[in-house]
């Protein structure tokens, strides 16, 4: 079985009537990471290592010792593209993250140099749906969306993270084919590698609201490769108890989970959707976030 995303066990651990006020707060109003991003310098050949790739490098990053543009760095958090710091900077004073990353380890390159451009290009103090719909105006699909790349401060505030696997689309392109993302969360176009655009988003935001409400995405107990047989085969997923939703939610679901991409619902429609005019503010989720940790605390003795 799958290893469940962290935010779903966050919201297991919250009454029903708790959960759903984070679940509404945070389709409704995510705000955007600010990220500083600096390189581990590479030492020696490695494969992949070309002028290029340097070129690429030189000219996206900024230049100098962030050790000397930075100050209190505390490490918050390692996976497998590298480790990610909180650090202020020393000349605005602005709480920032920094990921250093190894180089030598990265087998697919340009997908730092994507996600550096993504991330430096787009800035803006509002970026799940809200994120979507500046990203989406500004012709950037993400193409991950799922609870693992949703990040929960202390303060309330919700951030989408992890943009390697954009794609940047333009008037002479604005499709794209490549099947990438994360199984469960695909949509059913990215599956069978038809041409797809921004919509494919929607989808994954659409699975994303059934995972906090169901503690998991549709097929998460299939292997990846049975799950995108049935995402590509079933279309829309079955709710488990759909008679335990309110009308507005379903509907909500329905216009993110359209197969006719044409009806789908847009990541600005879905803004004036009258699901998320019940949402509470930001503020609301601090208490909940900390009552969630104190239960996942006390579970684990």
């Amino acid at each position: 079985m799958a290893k469940r995303p962290s935010i779903v066990r966050v919201l297991q651990c919250l009454p029903v009537s708790l959960s759903k006020n984070i679940s509404s707060a945070l389709l409704s109003r995510p705000t955007f990471q600010h990220a500083a991003v600096y390189l581990a310098a590479i030492r020696g050949p490695t494969a992949g290592h070309i002028p290029e790739w340097r070129g690429q490098r030189r000219s996206i990053v900024s230049v100098g010792d962030p050790k000397k543009k930075y100050t209190r760095f505390e490490k918050i958090g390692q996976g497998a593209s590298g480790t990610v710091y909180t650090a202020i900077d020393i000349a605005t004073g602005q709480e920032v993250a920094i990921k250093q990353m190894n180089l030598q380890q990265q087998p697919k390159k340009e997908l730092i140099i994507n996600e550096i451009l993504v991330m430096r290009e787009n800035k803006n103090p509002n970026i799940c749906l809200q994120a979507l719909d500046f990203l989406h105006s500004n012709q950037v699909i993400h193409r991950d969306i799922k609870s693992d790349n949703i990040l929960l401060g202390m303060d309330g505030s919700v951030k989408l993270t992890d943009f390697g696997f954009c794609a940047q689309i333009t008037p002479e392109q604005n499709k794209r084919s490549t099947m990438v993302g994360t199984p469960y969360w695909m949509a059913p176009e990215v599956v069978t590698r038809k041409a797809y655009g921004p919509k494919v988003d929607i989808w994954s935001l659409g699975i994303m609201a059934i995972e906090m409400v169901e503690g998991e995405p549709p097929y998460l107990n299939e292997n990846p490769l049975r799950a995108l047989y049935l995402i590509a085969t079933n279309g829309t997923p079955e709710l488990q108890n759909p008679e335990r939703l309110t009308s507005v939610f379903r509907d909500f679901l329905n216009r993110c989970l359209e197969m006719d991409v044409d009806r789908r619902g847009s990541a600005k429609e879905l803004l004036q959707h009258s699901f998320l005019k019940l949402a509470k503010p930001l503020s609301s989720l601090s208490p909940l976030i900390v009552a969630a940790k104190e239960a996942i605390k006390n579970s684990s003795r």
